[in-house]
């Protein structure tokens, strides 16, 4: 079985957002996605770097939209989470979970 790929914390927030937006996907809704999930305002660059590196790692894919007149004859570059991508993340999230099992962080109720 080979090595699960491991995620950074940016990356982990940006295939969460891109799950939970579903075909909304895109790169001004997942900023949104992230803002109202994590009250983190990222840089547009800082998102589009991260979309480019997962989709060369292969965890996500890109499409494009149709162009429309609003935004200039432009499309929209919509995302989708593969899936070695939904298994990098869920190896993610199950690390922090076991972790977290049973741990009691002082000055925190519900950790």
């Amino acid at each position: 079985m080979p090595d699960p790929t491991i995620l950074g914390e940016f990356e982990q927030f940006v295939l969460l957002a891109i799950l939970r937006l579903g075909d909304k996907a895109y790169g001004v809704t997942i900023l949104a996605e992230i803002t109202e999930c994590t009250g983190r305002e990222p840089s547009p660059g800082a998102l589009y770097t991260t979309l480019d590196r997962l989709e060369d790692k292969g965890l996500l894919t890109a499409r494009m939209g149709e162009s429309t007149a609003l935004r200039g004859g432009r499309a929209k570059r919509y995302f989708r989470v593969s899936g070695s991508g939904v298994k990098a993340v869920a190896y993610a999230q199950n690390c922090y979970q076991s972790l977290m099992k049973g741990l009691e962080l002082p000055g925190v109720a519900d950790a």
